[in-house]
């Protein structure tokens, strides 16, 4: 389908318009860096990870919206394992202040869950059974001796021994005969050792939560700077695979014409996300890098027909045949640069927190790679031939 026919903008006479404007956007996302810095992930900045399951199949973005990044910070959500399971993994972003250590970020997860999960018993001066540890529950049954011990001439060491066996045989039913977590404190009656009398007891001081925080960990800073070299490798990397091929497939100045514009296009998208305060993940490095690999398939189109114009039209200069190798392929990068931006602004508006970074890195990506394809790439290589080599220029591509 031909969208535009004999196309005639001179491109290369509005190059100072096109450099202008790239280097105001530049300045922008320099400053912003400067001023504001990035924002990064929690695969970059460490953080806490915990787990959690629930009693029936957990609604995500209900877990979204009761972990809110303004009460925990960035997170991260996702189920994991079996979903019969009904397990969430949750990365959580905290900044750890003087006096400040995991268990308290694992206490305001269990609260903002239970105000959204479980609000009935967000002020219940029971325990929940789920969310406590052996001893509370030992000392309760010491405390409340339900098989009468006490009147059967026991020691004190051996009603708490008693009592302690029986506490410990409830955890190891509840994490792992059922996985962290129990419907009802009814259940515990099947677990071995347990008596009738002593579940019945726990039903008066506790009771069974709809979900559990089966563990936390805490992913530490080195992880996070090994993530950022390794990032910054891949980008590099592809850099130079993009510089080799274009050079053997073209010429050295061809190639280095598009890596200066993929510089161009990631620098100017990563100016935004300073700007922006919008989060650096490791989806956001896996757009980036579809990023470089659009931008530069563009870009070698262009240049593909330039090399066949310069065989077909040996009097015309080079900056004519840029212009007209550009606009012959004006309708092509319009098709395909179009539909993508359709999609991924489809996402970027309806795909939710989760793909927002990447739809975003993406959205502006595409318009940026396709305007330096045109406006930055091109005008690199008529400088070159124009200044240092004019007369190998025509025979150059």
């Amino acid at each position: 389908m031909e969208i535009f026919r004999d196309v005639t903008v001179d491109w290369l006479g509005k190059k100072w318009y096109f450099l202008g404007v790239s280097w105001v956007l530049l300045a922008i996302g320099i400053i912003g860096y400067f001023v504001r810095g990035f924002a990064y992930g929690i695969d970059f900045t460490g953080g806490t990870i915990i787990y959690l399951k629930f009693n029936k199949t957990p609604d995500l973005d209900s877990i979204r919206k009761a972990l809110k990044p303004d009460s925990v910070g960035t997170t991260i959500i996702q189920r994991v394992d079996d979903p019969a399971k009904n397990s969430v993994q949750v990365r959580l972003q905290t900044v750890v202040a003087a006096g400040q250590d995991v268990d308290s970020g694992h206490k305001t997860v269990q609260r903002l869950l239970r105000q959204a999960f479980d609000p009935g018993n967000l002020d219940s001066p029971k325990p929940d059974f789920n969310n406590i540890g052996q001893d509370a529950v030992a000392q309760q049954l010491i405390a409340s001796d339900p098989d009468n011990w006490k009147s059967q001439n026991k020691t004190t060491s051996e009603i708490e021994a008693h009592y302690r066996a029986m506490a410990s045989a409830m955890m190891t039913y509840r994490d792992k005969t059922r996985e962290g977590l129990v419907n009802s404190l009814d259940d515990l009656k099947s677990a071995p050792g347990v008596s009738a009398a002593a579940v019945e007891s726990l039903k008066s001081r506790f009771y069974a939560g709809p979900f559990a925080i089966k563990g936390v960990e805490s992913v530490g800073a080195v992880v996070g700077h090994d993530l950022r070299r390794r990032a910054t490798m891949a980008v590099g990397l592809s850099f130079v695979g993009m510089l080799i091929y274009i050079a053997l497939r073209f010429k050295p100045i061809y190639g280095v014409a598009a890596i200066f514009a993929l510089f161009h296009d990631v620098a100017i998208t990563l100016g935004l996300f300073a700007i922006t305060q919008k989060e650096i993940s490791l989806t956001v490095i896996a757009a980036l890098l579809t990023l470089v690999g659009y931008s530069v398939n563009d870009t070698i189109v262009i240049f593909d027909r330039v090399r066949e114009n310069l065989r077909l039209m040996r009097k015309e200069s080079l900056s004519r045949i840029l212009n007209i190798s550009i606009n012959q392929t004006l309708a092509r990068t319009i098709m395909t640069s179009g539909m993508t931006f359709l999609a991924v602004f489809a996402l970027f508006l309806f795909g939710g927190e989760v793909l927002d970074g990447f739809s975003f890195t993406l959205t502006v990506g595409i318009i940026i790679g396709t305007y330096s394809s045109i406006g930055i790439a091109a005008p690199i290589v008529d400088f070159w031939y124009r200044s240092v080599d004019q007369k190998s220029g025509r025979k150059a591509a």
